[in-house]
C-alpha cells in the first residue's frame, strides 16, 4: 500500500477497536458531528461513535434469527477479473433466507437449495439496498437499534436506513449518488472502498446505462481498468480505505465509490443524508429519466431489462415521466419560496459564470460541482482548524497501486494501470468517434443486437453513445438551470 495509506489504516483500526474499552465518552457531540458532516468535502472515518448502538452486534447470524424464514433477494456475481463492470443488469438473482445464504457461504449447500446453481468458489452473493422499512416491516421496534441522532440528525434511525449483507467479493460497481451525502456503519467484516472526488467525473467516463434514478455509473471497472479504451482514467485521484467493524465512513456529496467485501461475510448499514442541493438534483434526474426512457424504449420496447436497473420498478412511460419532471420543478420552486437562500439568484449567477467560462463538454473542462473547490472545507470562508484527529481520520489518496492488490481481491492480469502523468485532460473519448458513414439498416440492427460488453465501433454511434453525451452530469445540470431560469422569469 502507498505510504499515505500505510500511515492511515492502523490508526483507524486502533481507534475503532478501543471504543468499547475506553471511557464510553463519544469524541463528538451530535451538534459537532453534524457540523463536520455538513461542511467536510473529503471522505473521513468516524471512530468511537457507535460503541453503544444495539446494531453494533447485528452480525449475519443474529439477523438470520431476527429474519427467520424471510425471503431476501441476493444478487449473484462472478469472482472474476474482467475489465467490464458487473452491473446489476448483467447479474443473476436468487430468493433465499439468510440461513440458506450462510449455509451456502460455508460451502455446505445441498443441491436442493436456492443457491444450487452457484458454485461458492466461483460466485459471490449480495443482499444490497435492503431498506429497513421493507425488511423489518413487522418488527419496527428494531429501527431504534440504529441511532443516527448521535451524528446530529434527531429522530433519524433505522427507518431511514438500508442494510447490506454480502460474501467475499461482493461489490457495488463504481458510481456516484445524485442525492445527499452518505454515512456508512460497518457492522461485520471489512469492506474496501475506492473513492474519487467529484472533479474526477470526466476521468470516470460517466454513463446512465444501466439507468437507475440517483445513480451515475462509471463505464470503468476501477480495480481492473481497460486503459486502452479509457485512457483518461490515469488522471483520476483514487482514495482508498478499508472500513472495519465499529467505524462509520462519511462519503461527501458526489464522490464516486466502488465498494467490495474482503471478508467471508460483511454487514453494513447506511443512511443517505438529504442536502439543500438535492432540490436541483431532482430536476436533473427527472430530465435524465425522460431522455433515457424515451430513447431506450424507442430502440427496443420489449427489452427494458437490458438497460433498466432491477431496482427501478416504477412505470417508465413518457406521460409518467412528464409528471415526474413537473413535480420536481414545482418542488424546487416551493422550496425556493420557503427557503432563506435565494436559490434562483444563485442559479443565475452560476449560469453567468458558466457562460463566461464557455463551458465545453467535449473538452471536459472542470465539472461545476457545488463545494468542490476545497477538499477539506469546501467553502470560501476563512479556513477553520482541522477537525481531524484519532477519532476522525481522513481517507488518504493513494498515489500508487500495491502489487498485492492490483486488480482487486481475485488477482489481475498483471497490468500496471496507475500512471503518474500530470498533463491536462484531453478530448472526450466519445468525441474521437467518426460520423456514421453508412445508413444501412442491417448494420444498425447488428450493432444494437451485439454484445454491449464489447468495445464500440469507431464508425458507429449507438443510442447509448448519444445518451452518454445528452445525460452527462454537466449537461443535465445546465439544462436544469436553463429550465428553472425560464420558469422564474
Amino acid at each position: 500500500m502507498a505510504a499515505g495509506s500505510e500511515a492511515t489504516t492502523p490508526v483507524i483500526v486502533a481507534a475503532g477497536a478501543g471504543g468499547e474499552e475506553g471511557e464510553h465518552v463519544k469524541p463528538f457531540k451530535p451538534e459537532k458531528a453534524k457540523e463536520i458532516i455538513m461542511s467536510l468535502q473529503q471522505p473521513a472515518i468516524f471512530c468511537n461513535m457507535v460503541f453503544d448502538w444495539p446494531a453494533r452486534h447485528w452480525n449475519a447470524k443474529y439477523l438470520s434469527q431476527v429474519l427467520h424464514g424471510k425471503q431476501i433477494r441476493f444478487r449473484m456475481g462472478m469472482k472474476s477479473m474482467s475489465t467490464v463492470p458487473q452491473f446489476e443488469t448483467t447479474c443473476n438473482y436468487v430468493e433465499a433466507t439468510l440461513e440458506e445464504f450462510l449455509t451456502w457461504n460455508c460451502d455446505q449447500s445441498s443441491i436442493s437449495g436456492p443457491f444450487r446453481d452457484y458454485d461458492h468458489s466461483k460466485f459471490w452473493a449480495y443482499a444490497d439496498y435492503k431498506y429497513f422499512v421493507s425488511l423489518f416491516e413487522d418488527k419496527t421496534d428494531i429501527f431504534q437499534d440504529v441511532k443516527w441522532s448521535d451524528f446530529g440528525f434527531p429522530g433519524r434511525n433505522g427507518q431511514e436506513s438500508t442494510l447490506w449483507i454480502g460474501s467475499l467479493g461482493a461489490h457495488t460497481p463504481c458510481h456516484l449518488d445524485s442525492y445527499g451525502c452518505n454515512l456508512v456503519f460497518q457492522v461485520q467484516g471489512r469492506k474496501r472502498w475506492h473513492l474519487f472526488p467529484p472533479e474526477d467525473t470526466p476521468f470516470l467516463y460517466p454513463t446512465r446505462i444501466p439507468y437507475e434514478e440517483s445513480s451515475v455509473f462509471s463505464k470503468i471497472n476501477v480495480v481492473n481498468p481497460d486503459l486502452k479504451r479509457f485512457p483518461q482514467f490515469r488522471k483520476a485521484q483514487r482514495h482508498t480505505v478499508t472500513l472495519s467493524p465499529g467505524q462509520v465512513l462519511f462519503v461527501p456529496r458526489h464522490w464516486w465509490h466502488y465498494v467490495e467485501s474482503i471478508d467471508p461475510v460483511t454487514v453494513s448499514i447506511n443512511s443517505w443524508i438529504e442536502l439543500e442541493e438535492d432540490h436541483l438534483a431532482r430536476v436533473e434526474e427527472a430530465i435524465t429519466r425522460m431522455l433515457v426512457c424515451a430513447l431506450k424504449t424507442a430502440e427496443n420496447p420489449q427489452n427494458t431489462r437490458a438497460w433498466l436497473n432491477p431496482t427501478e420498478v416504477e412505470e417508465t412511460s413518457h406521460a409518467v415521466n412528464c409528471c415526474y419532471l413537473n413535480a420536481a420543478v414545482s418542488a424546487f420552486f416551493d422550496r425556493c419560496r420557503t427557503s432563506e437562500v435565494v436559490e434562483i439568484q444563485a442559479l443565475r449567477t452560476d449560469g453567468e459564470h458558466m457562460k463566461k467560462e464557455e463551458l465545453n463538454v467535449c473538452n471536459h473542462m472542470e465539472v461545476g460541482q457545488t463545494g468542490s473547490q476545497n477538499l477539506t472545507t469546501g467553502t470560501d470562508k476563512p479556513e477553520a482548524a482541522s477537525p481531524f484527529g484519532p477519532d476522525l481520520v481522513p481517507v488518504a489518496q493513494r498515489s500508487e497501486e500495491p502489487p498485492s492488490e492490483r486488480g482487486g481481491i481475485f488477482g489481475s492480469d498483471g497490468k500496471d494501470f496507475v500512471d503518474k502523468d500530470g498533463e491536462h485532460f484531453g478530448k472526450l473519448h466519445c468525441a474521437k468517434r467518426q460520423q456514421i458513414m453508412s445508413n444501412s439498416e442491417n448494420a444498425i440492427e447488428e450493432q444494437i443486437a451485439s454484445n454491449t460488453t464489447k468495445a464500440p465501433s469507431q464508425t458507429f454511434i449507438s443510442t447509448d453513445d448519444l445518451l452518454d453525451c445528452l445525460v452527462n452530469p454537466q449537461v443535465t445540470r445546465m439544462v436544469a438551470q436553463l429550465l428553472i431560469q425560464g420558469r422564474s422569469l
